[in-house]
């Protein structure tokens, strides 16, 4: 609060009126006095830092839905890139809507062990709508908050999304558009919440000590568990996997939005571990959130070299997407605990947890699993991994981080299964076989990704057809 100082006087000189005289008097009257008013206002900038940065590192994470998109559909066939962009679109929609309806208070309102309110919608508070409504002295309740109610609402459902993003990847270029759509809703709006409420909605494996400080477990692992489900009963591309037991190759259509997908997908972690601190009102957050965003950064690069260096030994090449994906696991790896000081931890784990992606890439390939774009390596294998890091270089206990891993890769990999599987029985999963040989985008949109290039016929489906 500004004060007054044009009447303040001394004994012998009168009015105060020189400059240098009045920034006395302000000085000791700061020093001398403190008034509530200061306090209110730290509180205030306090309340305004907190809420800026909820606001601008959830826009960071919402880019990497960007990320995703230009990932998935430079992953995919040409003939499958236009189905990819309007899916990746529609799940953060769908993903945005469910968690206001009922995700938020399902996962964050009334939590008890295992969930929390089925309340529908999400609003601001009683005393933010009072502040609104210019009521008197309604701003110290909304300030005692630490945040605006709804900055932290955006910040949780940006992550809702990623997690919906991690299941498109792994299933495409055959799952039906609308089959999709009906389990994102089911997945953003029910299964991702009730792990958020065990954990950091405050529920059982929260009581128990579980950590995981920006989600390797409840964002990437959930995605990746969801994921799987859905490659098992989805089942394999036509052809991926053939008769004579070797695999069909299926490059990248688009190498260069690949790479830049990851780009953006690691920028946008900085918000999303960033912004995990919470907080943005003193020295202590600031210098907090610094230690996480090198971390970040150590154990998205030593990701990136693991897997590279060893591409050839598993692949017999030097593999860019098992380095772009390295990245990813690295990022995944770290993101459970990246909060501690001794900074070459980062790159331990960040390391490890490339090579077990590329690792798990080749695995996917012997068992047969037909994973577009190593979703469940790169989130899966290394949330896993992070999860259980925690126990090494932040003070995580090994019994309550394998429980909390068991009991939510349980719960989700189970229940998305079965809805996989109720979803195939009400209105099928999986595109016709001629849809998938034309490809989704003119088979399903009518509408081709790149209309000046002539799309050649594939030979395994010329043979499949006797032609």
């Amino acid at each position: 609060m500004k004060r007054d100082l044009s009447t303040v006087s001394g004994d012998s000189q009168g009015p105060v009126t020189g400059l240098p005289v009045v920034a006395f008097g302000a000085a000791v009257l700061a020093v001398l006095c403190p008034t509530v008013a200061h306090a209110a206002a730290d509180a205030a900038t306090d309340f305004v830092l907190n809420t800026f940065s909820f606001l601008i590192w959830g826009v960071l994470v919402m880019w990497m839905c960007a990320g995703f998109t230009m990932l998935e559909a430079g992953s995919v066939r040409t003939k499958n890139a236009s189905v990819i962009c309007l899916k990746n679109i529609g799940l953060y929609s769908i993903a945005g809507l469910a968690f206001y309806f009922i995700g938020y208070n399902l996962m964050y309102v009334d939590v008890g062990q295992f969930a929390g309110s089925l309340k529908l919608l999400y609003g601001s508070s009683a005393a933010e709508l009072a502040l609104l409504a210019e009521a008197p002295d309604a701003e110290p309740a909304v300030v005692e908050a630490g945040y605006s109610t709804m900055s932290d609402w955006f910040f949780q459902m940006v992550f809702v999304a990623t997690t919906a993003s991690i299941v498109s990847g792994a299933i495409a270029e055959r799952v039906r558009l609308w089959t999709f759509f009906a389990f994102v809703l089911l997945l953003t709006g029910v299964i991702y919440p009730i792990v958020g409420a065990w954990t950091w909605g405050g529920g059982w494996l929260s009581d128990m000590g579980f950590q995981d400080f920006a989600g390797s477990t409840i964002v990437h692992s959930t995605g990746g568990w969801a994921a799987l489900a859905g490659i098992y009963v989805i089942g394999a591309r036509l052809h991926k996997f053939r008769p004579d037991g070797t695999i069909k190759p299926t490059p990248p259509s688009n190498v260069v939005a690949v790479t830049l997908g990851v780009f953006i997908l690691w920028m946008g972690w900085f918000g999303f571990n960033g912004g995990s601190q919470l907080a943005l009102a003193g020295a202590v957050d600031a210098v907090a959130m610094s230690i996480v965003l090198v971390n970040t950064t150590l154990g998205g690069a030593a990701g990136v070299i693991v897997a590279i260096a060893v591409s050839r030994p598993l692949f017999g090449r030097v593999d860019l997407l098992a380095g772009l994906n390295g990245a990813i696991a690295g990022l995944v790896a770290v993101t459970a605990g990246p909060d501690f000081v001794d900074h070459y931890w980062a790159v331990l784990i960040g390391g490890v947890g490339g090579l077990l992606c590329t690792a798990g890439m080749r695995l996917m390939e012997v068992l047969k699993l037909d994973d577009v774009v190593g979703a469940v390596p790169a989130h899966l294998v290394a949330g896993v991994w992070g999860t259980l890091a925690v126990c090494i270089a932040a003070g995580g206990n090994f019994l309550v981080q394998l429980t909390g891993i068991v009991a939510i890769g349980a719960f989700v990999f189970i229940t998305s299964f079965a809805i996989w599987k109720v979803l195939d029985l009400l209105i099928g999963v999986r595109v016709t076989e001629r849809v998938e040989g034309l490809g989704q985008d003119v088979a399903e949109l009518g509408i081709e990704a790149y209309p000046e290039f002539m799309l050649m016929p594939d030979e395994d489906d010329m043979r499949a057809a006797g032609k």
